[in-house]
Parts: structure tokens; sequence; C-alpha cells
């Protein structure tokens, strides 16, 4: 049986983000895998109750997804509204999705609160970028699930096709 590959639903075409698009990535490696049902779709913040669409939510104070895990940052919307617990509840539930199917890899959306794995939005609604991680890719980080961004699926490949 092949590994299955936890992946942001928008990835897959899905119209989940908070604007109700997709983000849907163009690998080819991504058709091969969801043909032979080894992707695993989630997105944390619908999981956790969010609607679509939704208001645009970051990382408050230039922080990042470690640090929202350990109590000390929060996610609040572009209005101000702290909405910390419910991106907590959607990583934890990622989480248990990913341990159910027994993913130890994920492809996650570059620059959201959730799924930033390089990148994310710095907290000021501006637009800028900083080094960093969100809540749902920090929690599989720390409970040994590799985490790809959607610009890297071919280090992805390469690591599990072996090539």
């Amino acid at each position: 049986m092949k590994e299955k590959i936890l992946i942001s639903s928008c990835l897959i075409g899905q119209p989940v983000r908070y604007n109700g698009t997709a983000k849907q990535a163009h690998h080819p490696v991504l058709t091969r895998w969801q043909n032979e049902g080894r992707l695993v779709p989630v997105c944390p913040e619908l999981a956790a109750g969010f609607s679509v669409p939704r208001s645009p939510s970051e990382i408050a104070d230039n922080l990042s997804g470690e640090e929202v895990l350990n109590g000390t940052a929060r996610i609040v919307t572009d209005t101000g509204q702290d909405v910390t617990s419910l991106f907590l509840s959607g990583a934890r539930i990622a989480l248990a999705l990913a341990q159910q199917h027994k993913c130890r890899y994920a492809i996650l959306t570059d620059n959201s609160p959730s799924c930033g794995s390089t990148t994310i939005y710095d907290g000021t609604f501006s637009g800028k970028t900083h080094p960093g991680t969100g809540a749902t890719a920090a929690l599989l980080r720390q409970n040994g699930v590799e985490v790809f961004s959607h610009t890297d699926i071919g280090s992805l490949q390469k690591r599990i096709d072996g090539f």
C-alpha cells in the first residue's frame, strides 16, 4: 500500500480559502497521487467550523505557529477578532486525520496562519510575509509529520518516490 499524504484542500481545487477560492497546485505528480488514492485533503479552518467566505486572519505581531501553540501568540481577523481557539481546533483535527491515515508527509499552502510551512503573513494585513509557520504546520511538525510547501512538491516527490 502506498503512503498517504495530507494535503491542503485548496491545493486540489476545492474553493475553501477565506475568499471562497482554491489555490490549485499545478504539479503533475499530484494528479498521479490523487489517482492512486494517496492524498488526504483537509482544510483545518473549515474543519474547525469557519465558513466560506470568512474574514482574513493572520498571526499577530510578526509571530509564528509555534508561539500560537505555546500560547504566546494569537490569530486575529482583519477586524481584530481573536480566532486562535478555532485555528488550534483545526490544527488538532488535521493532526488526528494525518495520524488516522498514517501520513508521514503533508503538502500545505504557504502564507496561511494554519498551513504556512515556510512563510506566513506578518499580522499587519498589508500583504507582507515573513519566515514562519502556521498553527497546523507547526503542530504537524511537532508530531513527526514532515511538512512541505505547495511550492516544493518536487522535493517531496523525490523523497518518497526515490528519484
